[in-house]
Formats: structure tokens, C-alpha cells, sequence
């Protein structure tokens, strides 16, 4: 969740923050993402489940003057679904972040995302969708940028370019690994 926040600020796209009801279940965004956005539009709805219902949560989209969206919420069989298909219906190409958000059970996420992926939002999780901002490691943001991001929030490709420096600045290749 905190990645998936954190591609705004990497590829320095506007974001959008709101809650459903921060004095109700779903409570406070947390602080690490508030800390990202100081200066983001924070909308605190009032118990509207489909952020889209929410007037002042359009207009934050609708100011953004952007027609792609990225997405997550706390359930992606509620949060995640109903607003990208709401997006879906007003024209925004939708892109929801599959690893973002959870539900109560795999069946759930298997059918918001089928539901989802049959309205037409594309479905990624952050490497992907990072990768196709991104789309080549000579651009800016690239693996300059990038690299540390990635190694901050996917750990797991951080240590394939730890290990690929390593070999670098070893000035060799273990028996196997040229070719590979």
C-alpha cells in the first residue's frame, strides 16, 4: 500500500488522497502516506463507499486533467471495483493496482477482478505498473531513480541488482552465469 502511494511522488504524477469515514471503520489514512503528500488533496468523505459518488472527490480527479488513473483501496472487491468501474464509466482508462489492496478471501479478489477486468480497467501489480510508466531504464525517472525505489519497495528486485553491481564491480562471473 505505502509502494503503491509512493508511485505518485517517483514518477511526480498528481495524486489524489480520500478516506470513506475517518471516524468510522476504515479510519485514518496512514501516516506515511500522509507524510508523502503534505500538500495533496486530502478528501475526507463522509461515509460514501464509491469515492466517485463523493462531489468533491470528482472534482479532485476532474482537476487532476489527467484521463488514465491508477488505483487501490483497503478491499478490492469495494474500494478498488466500485470506484474503477464508476472511472470506467466516465471515460478514465483505469488501472488498478492488484497488490494494493485485499479482501476477506481469493474468491472475492478473483471476482472483483474479473468484474473489474471486464469493464476494462487493466489489472497490474506496482512492478508492472512501474515498469510501464517507466518504459525504458534511460529515461528519466529511470534506473537512477528507480533502482533505489524498487530496492526500498520490492526488496526482492533490489537484491537482483545488488547481485548484479556485485558481479560488476567483482570484474567476474560465476561458472554457468555468462549466457544466462
Amino acid at each position: 500500500m505505502i509502494a503503491h502511494a509512493a508511485i505518485a511522488k517517483a514518477f511526480n504524477i498528481p495524486i489524489v488522497l480520500t478516506t470513506s469515514a475517518e471516524h468510522g471503520p476504515n479510519g485514518l489514512l496512514p501516516k506515511e502516506i500522509l507524510n508523502l503528500y503534505p500538500d495533496a488533496p486530502l478528501i475526507r468523505r463522509n461515509g460514501e463507499v464509491d469515492a466517485w459518488d463523493n462531489a468533491d472527490f470528482r472534482a479532485a480527479v476532474k482537476a487532476t486533467g489527467k484521463s488514465q488513473v491508477i488505483l487501490a483501496g483497503i478491499t478490492t472487491d469495494v474500494c478498488t471495483e466500485f470506484l474503477a468501474l464508476s472511472l470506467r464509466s466516465e471515460g478514465y482508462t483505469v488501472f488498478a493496482n492488484t497488490e494494493a489492496s485485499g479482501t476477506f478471501s481469493r474468491r472475492l479478489a478473483d471476482d472483483a477482478n474479473r468484474r473489474m477486468e471486464n469493464a476494462g480497467v487493466v489489472l497490474q501489480g506496482m512492478f508492472a505498473i512501474v515498469m510501464d510508466l517507466m518504459r525504458d531504464w534511460r529515461n528519466t525517472p529511470g534506473s537512477l531513480e528507480l533502482l533505489p525505489f524498487l530496492d526500498q519497495y520490492l526488496p526482492t528486485y533490489g537484491y537482483v541488482a545488488r547481485a548484479h553491481e556485485a558481479a560488476v564491480l567483482n570484474g567476474s562471473l560465476a561458472p554457468g552465469e555468462a549466457g544466462l
